[in-house]
């Protein structure tokens, strides 16, 4: 597997729908099976094992939604996905979904049959958080495909060397045999007299041919300037480097093979999708399919009445988050930072402080490259799933990024960011995940809230030279020691926490019969 990137693992992708590991991480194993079976998808059959998160969570948490828009070839921001289920109707889409014990060992495993009038493919693949994605399996073939090249795999009794062969190899990332497959990486799709010619070879049984579904591509033998948080300090030391999104800047040139100015570029059109978001959010958002009514304009109101407590930034703050998670629960377009589920925490910090100290845009865009080389220590070393590791995975996650970049916000050094990135993670282990009526807004809204605060608060201190103990990346190690000792119920499942309290069973049966608002009518006793 490649490296984190920013923009692949931890800021992005540019998504609808109330989670990026459900939804947009369905929707690119579903893309990706569509390429599969040459663009056409007439039948599907999907098994969740009840052992794993999706079996409770695949109707609300929007893994059908993604799923099957992927399968019709949609992008993860495509408007028609608000409206998914007409569309899977008008395309004919023959859709099964069994609940099977099989012994998966990922809690987002979705294992397929996808079929036409001419194929039928068997694949099972990974949403590993974050809307990161891993093939691990196509028909019998153990492979390990993440989306971030051009693959043209060839299936049969066939040797690698005959397929090199017929290759320019100088412009091949690599050729990977294992049992009954060769698989050809490239940054660039091969053309179809090659192919013809893999189909012509002695023992191949099929060639298929799939492009990316992320941003950056990948590469082989990657000459990365570090790619650690301690070989991250040293490199800093080398080249006398103060700030750390100069450093995410050096990180992110190397792994995309990009020049420095296109990943501050990215990174400021990232940003505008962050801003176009809360702005929807503050104008009042509204979904059928919802808890929570809109709360975000009502604080700005309170706020400009001075009916709050006096802070500036942190309310601020509180109403940025607040929009940012208003937008998302009603479909709206939003950037995975780095969860649809946490999307308000780091971008709601660190727009809502620069807001307040009337930050240039490439001062935000430098502080959420800070944030974003953070997420991609993480990324490697923990991860960003609330099926694994509970909320201190998502929101956890971007407090930690937060405080980084909140820090390079006031032109802090790269020491104290990730001291700040220290503390704020210190702050959210062992949090879990239980989204009330299996919706993510509540707690997730408090909780992205909760995170974002923690970061400004970490964020503070670091700056005053605080001292943080423990390394970040200790503190990392330490995240994922507690993920594992995490319980299946507290990990983004609906069985166990808040979401099994007689309210939250009462707010979801409401909005399964179909009820819109369902808290309109409970009052504040939510006597349902």
């Amino acid at each position: 597997m490649s490296l984190p990137s920013i923009y692949n693992d931890v800021l992005g992708p540019v998504m609808r729908g109330p989670s990026s590991s459900h939804s947009a991480g369905s929707l690119r194993i579903g893309r990706i099976a569509r390429m599969l079976l040459n663009n056409q998808v007439d039948k599907l059959v999907v098994d969740y094992d009840p052992n794993g998160s999706l079996v409770t969570t695949h109707t609300s948490q929007g893994t059908d939604m993604g799923l099957y828009g992927g399968l019709m070839g949609w992008e993860a921001d495509d408007e028609r996905l608000i409206e998914y289920k007409k569309h899977v109707e008008d395309a004919g889409l023959d859709i099964t979904v069994n609940y099977i014990s099989y012994g998966a060992t990922h809690p987002n495993t979705y294992r397929m049959t996808v079929s036409n009038s001419e194929e039928t493919l068997n694949i099972t693949g990974l949403s590993t958080g974050g809307g990161m994605i891993e093939i691990v399996e196509i028909n019998g073939c153990k492979v390990s495909m993440a989306g971030d090249f051009y693959e043209t795999l060839i299936f049969g009794d066939v040797d690698a060397k005959s397929v090199e062969k017929l290759l320019d190899l100088a412009t091949i990332e690599d050729v990977v045999a294992s049992d009954g497959l060769v698989r050809v990486r490239s940054r660039h799709a091969l053309d179809s007299e090659q192919i013809e010619c893999f189909e012509a070879l002695a023992g191949v049984k099929l060639v298929k041919a799939v492009g990316p579904v992320l941003p950056i591509l990948g590469a082989v033998d990657l000459k990365m300037p570090f790619d650690s948080v301690p070989t991250m300090v040293e490199y800093a030391e080398e080249n006398q480097i103060k700030y750390l999104w100069e450093l995410a800047v050096h990180y992110e040139a190397a792994r995309g093979g990009i020049s420095h100015d296109s990943v501050l570029s990215q990174m400021k059109d990232l940003v505008d999708v962050m801003l176009r978001s809360v702005a929807r959010g503050l104008e009042g958002t509204e979904y059928e399919d919802r808890i929570l009514p809109n709360q975000s304009s009502g604080f700005a109101e309170m706020q400009s009445k001075g009916g709050l407590i006096d802070g500036d930034v942190l309310n601020q703050v509180i109403l940025q988050v607040s929009a940012l998670m208003e937008n998302k629960s009603s479909m709206g377009v939003l950037v995975a930072a780095p969860t649809a589920g946490s999307c308000g925490a780091c971008p709601g910090a660190i727009l809502g402080a620069a807001r307040i100290m009337r930050s240039d845009e490439d001062t935000v865009a430098k502080a959420m490259l800070s944030a974003g080389i953070v997420g991609v220590f993480i990324a490697k070393g923990a991860t960003f799933a609330a099926e694994e590791a509970g909320c201190m995975a998502e929101c956890g996650a971007g407090s930690s990024m937060a405080a980084a970049g909140l820090v390079t916000l006031m032109e802090g050094s790269y020491e104290k960011a990730l001291g700040a990135s220290s503390m704020a993670l210190q702050n959210c282990l062992g949090m879990v995940c239980d989204p009330i009526a299996n919706r993510v807004e509540a707690p997730c809204l408090g909780k992205n809230v909760l995170a974002a605060t923690n970061a400004l608060s970490s964020a503070n201190m670091a700056l005053a030279n605080y001292n943080h103990i423990v390394p970040l990346d200790e503190v990392i190690d330490a995240m994922t020691a507690v993920g594992k000792s995490m319980v299946h119920e507290l990990c983004c499942t609906g069985l166990g926490g808040l979401a099994v309290t007689p309210t939250a069973k009462r707010l979801e049966a409401s909005l399964e019969a179909g009820e819109s608002n369902p808290l309109a009518r409970c009052g504040t006793k939510c006597q349902c």
